[in-house]
């Protein structure tokens, strides 16, 4: 049986906007979303894609449904309820030998946020995305059905879920494959480079034999140092490379409050982005490193995201097409530069092939996150020209991750958004399933 619904202030990972959601959690997520209108993980897509279009519509929390249903250890295929959080999945299967092939930088996320925002990592180039590792989906959608997707059952609507940002139906069950790994722990190579031409060619060339890639980048630096920053790769470190023992949890450090803004002042972030910087060195490192130390570096300080104050952040995530001179991030990079609100943390990853989600944000290309500080009248006049940019160079933006765009950008940046809303529409012609991130940038009415 269902909970009673109950009141409460919520928000994204990003703490804006923060409104007032009536939400109802239970073990049973199928009977419980029956009235929903969105369903909703641990809140930690950015903006407002886990929001309310209206306070009193319904949303149900699928925390509690969180059971492991069957594992096949001979092709590692997992099926479980969408509650259960990749936290979860990496405690009981990383020491066992067992890794999802797709992993965000965080493993606080549940399984169906993890569909519906279909995640990527630092192997997009090698592996894709999370939906290229799902094999069927539960899903109730908007007339009350209860039904299982695939490639071979209902194939529209299982393309449309994946990266659907939960609007085609609510997930209730994910069915996907583990990859089998020689050891819990990674081997890592690190490299600092001093522009962003030299940041992106290393990246291209560390793709050609390193299945992990990820690159940090000083936002702030100006002249010949722009774009500098530290190249990262990785791979799975083999038996006789790894420790005997297996990595045990790290003890996390928890951000009590949120801190004042005066602490990410621009002079400040500088001052530490070149502390950063200078401390990696010259010469590359490799050592093994902790697994929750190389793809969850944030997870480590618990809260982190009142680092960024009362009045919260927005990242602005987009991906640019490759070129040979690099033009697309090159000239993104310098419409960064000009804004007033700065951009304080940059990572960059190479993308590969654009995956099986009809709405799906990687395509082939870089991918660019930049945390930005939420400054009231300005912040979102920021993310408004960093689209224009956007749009220009032909790329798109990733609506985990999104607060402040328009819907008129989301359209030029997005061809086949009129096929998804036509599958859409087909499976819940009457709009019932909607959020906040659908009325703002699909014209949802709420």
């Amino acid at each position: 049986m269902g909970r009673e619904p109950f009141s409460s202030r919520i928000s994204g990972w990003g703490n804006s906007p923060v409104v007032d959601a009536r939400l109802i959690r239970s073990e049973d997520l199928e009977s419980i979303t029956e009235h929903a209108c969105l369903t909703r993980g641990l809140g930690r897509s950015y903006g407002d894609a886990s929001l309310p279009a209206q306070s009193d519509q319904l949303v149900a929390v699928t925390t509690l449904a969180d059971r492991l249903l069957s594992f096949d250890a001979r092709s590692g295929t997992l099926r479980a309820e969408a509650g259960v959080t990749l936290r979860q999945l990496n405690r009981l299967f990383l020491p066992r030998g067992w890794f999802t092939p797709v992993t965000p930088g965080t493993q606080d996320v549940t399984l169906g946020g993890m569909v519906a925002a279909d995640v990527h990592g630092k192997n997009h180039h090698r592996a894709g995305s999370f939906g290229q590792y799902v094999t069927r989906l539960g899903l109730r959608v908007a007339d009350g059905r209860v039904v299982e997707c695939s490639t071979q059952q209902h194939p529209d609507l299982f393309s449309a879920t994946i990266g659907g940002m939960g609007l085609t139906g609510h997930i209730l069950e994910v069915e996907f494959s583990l990859e089998q790994i020689p050891s819990p722990w990674i081997w890592s190579e690190s490299v600092r480079v001093p522009d962003i031409g030299s940041l992106l060619s290393e990246l291209l060339e560390a793709a050609r034999s390193w299945p992990y890639t990820v690159a940090w980048v000083d936002c702030l630096a100006r002249g010949t140092a722009a774009g500098r920053g530290i190249v990262i790769k990785g791979r799975w470190a083999t038996a006789d490379e790894a420790p005997p023992r297996p990595p045990r949890s790290r003890r996390r450090f928890t951000v009590p409050f949120a801190m004042p803004s005066a602490l990410l002042a621009r002079r400040a972030v500088r001052l530490f982005n070149a502390v950063y910087y200078g401390k990696h060195g010259r010469k590359t490192r490799r050592r093994i490193v902790h697994p929750y130390t190389f793809f969850y570096p944030l997870d480590a300080i618990g809260r982190w995201n009142l680092l960024y104050g009362r009045r919260g952040f927005t990242q602005h995530q987009c991906v640019l097409p490759h070129a040979d001179d690099h033009g697309p991030v090159r000239r993104f990079m310098q419409c960064v530069a000009t804004q007033a609100v700065g951009a304080y943390l940059g990572v960059i990853k190479d993308f590969g092939d654009e995956g099986r989600g009809t709405l799906s944000f990687p395509r082939r290309g870089f991918s660019l996150a930049l945390d930005i500080p939420i400054r009231p009248g300005r912040t979102e006049a920021v993310v408004n020209r960093l689209n224009e940019q956007v749009i220009a160079e032909g790329g798109r933006i990733y609506l985990a991750k999104d607060a402040f765009t328009r819907d008129e950008q989301f359209r030029l940046m997005e061809p086949r958004l009129d096929d998804w809303q036509r599958i859409r529409k087909e499976w819940d012609p009457d709009g019932r399933i909607r959020s906040a991130l659908s009325a703002r940038v699909l014209g949802d009415m709420p």
